[in-house]
C-alpha cells in the first residue's frame, strides 16, 4: 500500500523572517551595496513620475503618491518576504481608490487603507498567503485587462485637455457619454503634449532601452510647456506646489461610522493588494530563480499600508513593473528597495518646486502606456482560444470589472473558475474493471493482481482512478449502481485515489447497502489512512465492508468468504 509523505509545516521564522535579514546574514559587502545603490536610483527615477501620475488618476494630490512610494516602499522592502519586491502606488488600484475618494472622501480613504493594512497583516499571520495562488489564471488576466481599460478611460480627459463642468463620472459608460458631450473642449496643445510624451517614451524604449524614458519625456514636455507657455494644465495650476517634506504622521478617523463606511473598500483593497503583491513576487522569482515567503510578504504589505495611511498616502502594493526594473538593474536584495524610497524622498525635497511645471497631459500619456502594458494581450487571446470554460471565466471577469465592480468581477470569476475545475475533475474520475489497470511506468506504484482470479461472475474487481469527491461522486455512483446488481463479491480498489471526501464516501456507503440487500459483499482495498478514516466516518465498518491490503488480499478473502457461505448452505 502506498504511503503519502506529509509535508512538514514550516516554522514561524521560516515563514515570517524578512528577506532583508536573510541577505544580511549571508554577508553584505561593498559590491552588493553598489549594485543596490544603482538599482535603487534606477527604480526611483521610474517611480517618481509614475507615483504622481497614479495618485492624480486616483483622485488625490500627487504628493500622496510620493508619500506612498517613500513610506510604503521602504516598509515593503525592509519587512517583506521577497528580495526584489518594490512597493508603492499601483495602477491596479486607480479605480478602487478613485471610487473610495468619491464616496467617502480622502479621510475615509485613509481609514480604509489603514484597515486594509491590518487585514493584510492578519492574513499573513494566519498563513493565508499560500492560498492566493489558487486564484484562477483567467481571473487575473481578465481583471488586469479590465483595469487597464478603465485606467485609459480615466485619462482621456487629460490626454485631450478637455473640461467637464459637471465633473467626471466614475462609471465607464456615463464617463464616455460625458466625454463625448465635451468633445468641443479639446485642447490641441494638450493632445500634442500627450502624443509627444507617448512617442518619446516608446522611441527611447527602442533606441535607448536603458535610459529613463518616463522621466526624460516628463522633463522634456515640462520644458516645452514652460518655454512656449502653452495653454496646458499642469500640476501647479491644479494642485499648487508640492511639499518638500513628509507630513507629521497622524491616525485617520476610527469612529464607528467611518469604519463602517470604509469597510467595503478595505476588503477590496485587501483582496486586490494580496493578489497584486504576491503575483509581483512570483514574477520576481521567475526572473531570478529565488523563492519568496508569501506570508511574510503579506505581513510587510500590511505594515506598509498602515504606515502609508499614517503619513497620508494611498494604497501600497507590490508593483510588477518597478519590481522587474529593480531586477534588471542588478539589485542584490531588499536594500535596493529601501534606497529607492530614500531617493524618491530626496527628489521630493530638492525638486518639489520644479514639479509644478509638469503638464497633466504628459502624466496622462505615461498612464496610457502603463495601461497598454498592463494588458497581457497574448495570454488574453490564448485563453479565448484554449477552451470555452476559460473564455467564460475570462470574459465574465473582464466585463463585470469594467461595467459593475472590481470585487464582484473577481468573486464571480473565482466562482466560475471553481465550478469549471470541479467539472473537469469530475470528468477525470474513472471506474475501470478486471484489468491490471496501470500503465507500465506506474507498475511500481500500484499493486498488480491476478486478473484471472477475478474473471468469474461471483467476484468482480473495479478500480477507481482519480480524485473521488463530490463533483465526481454522482458520475461514479451511477456506474457503481449499475454494476452492483450482479456479483456476490465486489472488490473496489482505491490504490489510485489520491483524495476522497464525505460525498464520495456516502456513495460507497449506498453501494454497500445495495449489495447487502442482494446478498453481496463489499471489499475495499488500497485505502490509505486518510481515505479509510473518511470511509469509517460514514459507517463503512465490518461486517458491512471488508478492508484488505491490496487487490490480491481482497480477492482471496472474497473467495474464502464465498466458499464458507456455500458450505453453510443446507444440502
Amino acid at each position: 500500500m502506498k504511503h503519502r509523505a506529509r509535508l512538514a509545516i514550516p516554522s514561524f521564522s521560516e515563514q515570517f523572517l524578512p528577506k532583508l535579514v536573510t541577505v544580511l546574514r549571508e554577508g553584505y559587502g561593498r559590491r552588493a551595496f553598489r549594485a543596490d545603490l544603482i538599482a535603487g536610483l534606477t527604480v526611483a527615477i521610474v517611480a517618481l513620475p509614475l507615483s504622481m501620475a497614479i495618485a492624480i488618476a486616483s483622485g488625490v494630490g500627487p504628493e500622496r503618491g510620493l508619500y506612498t512610494a517613500i513610506v510604503g516602499g521602504a516598509l515593503v522592502s525592509a519587512l517583506g518576504g521577497s528580495r526584489f519586491q518594490i512597493g508603492g502606488p499601483a495602477g491596479a488600484f486607480i479605480v478602487l481608490v478613485a471610487v473610495c475618494v468619491d464616496q467617502i472622501g480622502v479621510d475615509g480613504l485613509a481609514t480604509a487603507v489603514l484597515m486594509a493594512g491590518v487585514f493584510m497583516a492578519a492574513a499573513g499571520f494566519l498563513r493565508l498567503g499560500t492560498y492566493v495562488k489558487f486564484i484562477p489564471y483567467p481571473v487575473t488576466v481578465g481583471f488586469t485587462a479590465a483595469i487597464a481599460v478603465i485606467i485609459f478611460a480615466s485619462q482621456i480627459k487629460d490626454l485631450f485637455g478637455m473640461s467637464l463642468p459637471g465633473g467626471e463620472p466614475a462609471a465607464l459608460w456615463p464617463k464616455i457619454e460625458a466625454l463625448w458631450a465635451a468633445r468641443g473642449s479639446v485642447t490641441p496643445a494638450a493632445v500634442a503634449i500627450a502624443l509627444g510624451t507617448i512617442v518619446l517614451i516608446q522611441g527611447l524604449k527602442r533606441v535607448r532601452p536603458h535610459w529613463p524614458g518616463l522621466l526624460i519625456a516628463v522633463i522634456a514636455t515640462s520644458v516645452i510647456v514652460t518655454v512656449f507657455r502653452l495653454p496646458v494644465e499642469t500640476i501647479g495650476t491644479r494642485f499648487g506646489e508640492l511639499p518638500r517634506l513628509l507630513p507629521v504622521p497622524a491616525l485617520p478617523a476610527l469612529d464607528p461610522a467611518t469604519l463602517s463606511l470604509a469597510l467595503p473598500y478595505a476588503i477590496s483593497f485587501t483582496l486586490l493588494g494580496a493578489i497584486e503583491s504576491l503575483l509581483s513576487a512570483v514574477v520576481a522569482d521567475g526572473m531570478t530563480g529565488r523563492h519568496h515567503r508569501s506570508n511574510a510578504e503579506l505581513v510587510a504589505q500590511g505594515a506598509a499600508n498602515i504606515g502609508s495611511a499614517l503619513f497620508g498616502g494611498i494604497m501600497v502594493t507590490g508593483t510588477i513593473a518597478r519590481t522587474a526594473t529593480n531586477v534588471r538593474a542588478g539589485a542584490h536584495g531588499p536594500i535596493a528597495g529601501i534606497l529607492h524610497s530614500a531617493f524618491v524622498l530626496l527628489f521630493m525635497m530638492v525638486f518639489a518646486p520644479l514639479a509644478s511645471a509638469i503638464p497633466l497631459a504628459a502624466l496622462a500619456g505615461v498612464l496610457a502606456i502603463v495601461a497598454w502594458n498592463m494588458i497581457e494581450k497574448e495570454e488574453f487571446w490564448m485563453l479565448l482560444r484554449t477552451s470555452s470554460g476559460d473564455a467564460l471565466v475570462l470574459l465574465s471577469t473582464f466585463f463585470l470589472v469594467i461595467f459593475r465592480d472590481l470585487t464582484e468581477g473577481i468573486l464571480v470569476g473565482f466562482a466560475l473558475g471553481a465550478v469549471l475545475f470541479i467539472r473537469r475533475m469530475s470528468e477525470v474520475a474513472q471506474v475501470e474493471a478486471r484489468a491490471p489497470l496501470v500503465p507500465e511506468d506506474r507498475a511500481d506504484e500500484v499493486a498488480e493482481y491476478d486478473s484471472a482470479a477475478a474473471m468469474g461472475g461471483d467476484v468482480v474487481v473495479y478500480r477507481i482512478k482519480g480524485a473521488f469527491f463530490f463533483g465526481a461522486a454522482s458520475t461514479v455512483g451511477v456506474v457503481l449502481d449499475r454494476i452492483a446488481d450482479h456479483p456476490r463479491a465486489f472488490v473496489l480498489d482505491f490504490a489510485e485515489v489520491p483524495f476522497l471526501d464525505s460525498s464520495a464516501a456516502h456513495s460507497v456507503d449506498l453501494l454497500a447497502h445495495k449489495l447487502a440487500r442482494k446478498g453481496g459483499r463489499l471489499y475495499l482495498s488500497g485505502t490509505g489512512a486518510d481515505i479509510r478514516r473518511t470511509l469509517l466516518a460514514v459507517g463503512l465498518r465490518e461486517p458491512r465492508a471488508h478492508y484488505a491490503h491490496d487487490i490480491d488480499d481482497a480477492i482471496a478473502a472474497a473467495h474464502r468468504d464465498l466458499a464458507e457461505a456455500d458450505l453453510a448452505l443446507p444440502a
